[in-house]
């Protein structure tokens, strides 16, 4: 019979087509995230090197907060983690109904 261990990825293929590990993730205290930055925490959550929860408890980031990086990136490519000019990129709210 079969063990059903756990496989743990060491290394899947970066941005930048290098492989990437644990260590090349951004520091655990990043406070700017740019571009790269989330790109890359949201390949490296893909690529199976860290799991989702590993990556919100090690930036604090909220899963809604990953999971918008992931459907910018899925939706309008790289441009869509952009925090400047985001109207070029997502529609805006709808208007909220006054009572």
């Amino acid at each position: 019979m079969q063990s059903h261990s756990e496989h743990k990825i060491s290394q899947i293929i970066g941005l930048d087509g290098k492989p990437m590990t644990v260590e090349d993730l951004p520091p655990v205290d990043t406070k700017r995230w740019v571009i790269r930055r989330k790109a890359e925490v949201v390949a490296a959550v893909r690529g199976g090197l860290i799991s989702l929860d590993d990556a919100c408890n090690r930036y604090k980031l909220s899963v809604e907060e990953f999971l918008s990086w992931q459907k910018a990136i899925e939706k309008h490519g790289l441009p869509g983690l952009r925090t400047t000019r985001l109207q070029q990129y997502r529609p805006p709210p709808p208007p909220e109904l006054s009572n």
